[in-house]
């Protein structure tokens, strides 16, 4: 059980490959759009982040709207795309799943499955997770406690994988300034009574790009395991979430301020 594991030294590391680790020593930046949109699109910003060295690329496929009728994503064409990504970049992909109708196919094509906040409960996906050989990143639900939140990510625990990251991106309040409020508190706790890497989220949180900076820095100060982030090589085009998305250049700096962070803290970005 989760509540179990709450021992100093025993903390997940995840190995990815020779230049990708998490443990206690690194810091994880994952980044890209928040959908792949175009093979354009998907290229040009993974061109930009491979440069930069980031190792882990993001972008959905299949897009869980709220809104019956957006776009719901580019489907199993947007996989190939994030294929040629790993293919021509060396980028690991974390790529999220919906439902379980397209669970095997995303499965089949990442590095790093992601269950997203809306598709918390979903047993199926859970357990589906578990019996995979695939790393997992469980976003908490907007709605979920802590509490709650962890009985879910134990059901992947349960059925036998153990390389899951948990990821603060933020809980619906009374607060309406924001997209969500970013609870820090909740990801104190989570790091206090889990061995799990924490990996954060300001994207989700703030709603915002101009906010997306300062939640970054305040989150690697916080001493994190790492940061999901969304960046796109024209957000004013993006199809989905384009107020949030940081452009190239922006995500750049910041990538430059989390590193001088992090340093203080004895990690270095992988």
């Amino acid at each position: 059980m989760l509540s179990d594991k709450k021992h100093e030294g025993d903390f997940v590391n995840i190995s990815f490959n020779s230049k990708c680790e998490i443990s206690k020593d690194t810091f994880v930046m994952m980044a890209g759009p928040c959908a792949a949109e175009s093979r354009d699109q998907i290229m040009r910003t993974a061109e930009s982040l491979a440069e930069l060295g980031i190792h882990i690329f993001r972008a959905g496929c299949f897009k869980p709207r709220t809104d019956p009728y957006a776009w719901q994503g580019s489907g199993e064409e947007g996989l190939k795309w994030l294929d040629e990504v790993r293919t021509q970049y060396g980028m690991l992909i974390i790529s999220e799943v919906s439902n379980f109708m397209n669970f095997a196919a995303v499965e089949s094509c990442v590095d790093i499955i992601q269950i997203g906040a809306k598709a918390l409960y979903d047993h199926s996906l859970l357990i589906g997770s578990g019996k995979s050989q695939k790393s997992v990143l469980v976003k908490r639900g907007f709605g979920a406690t802590v509490n709650e939140y962890l009985r879910m990510v134990e059901y992947i625990l349960a059925n036998g994988n153990q390389n899951v990251m948990l990821c603060e991106r933020g809980i619906r309040t009374f607060e309406t300034s924001t997209r969500f409020t970013y609870d820090l508190c909740g990801a104190a706790v989570m790091q206090d009574i889990t061995k799990l890497p924490l990996i954060l989220d300001p994207s989700h949180a703030a709603g915002n790009s101009k906010f997306v900076v300062k939640l970054a820095l305040a989150s690697a100060a916080f001493d994190c395991d790492g940061l999901i982030i969304e960046v796109h090589c024209n957000p004013d085009e993006a199809l989905c979430d384009k107020a949030q998305a940081l452009t190239i250049a922006e995500y750049k700096e910041l990538y430059k301020r989390v590193s001088e962070i992090i340093s203080l803290n004895g990690r270095r970005i992988v």
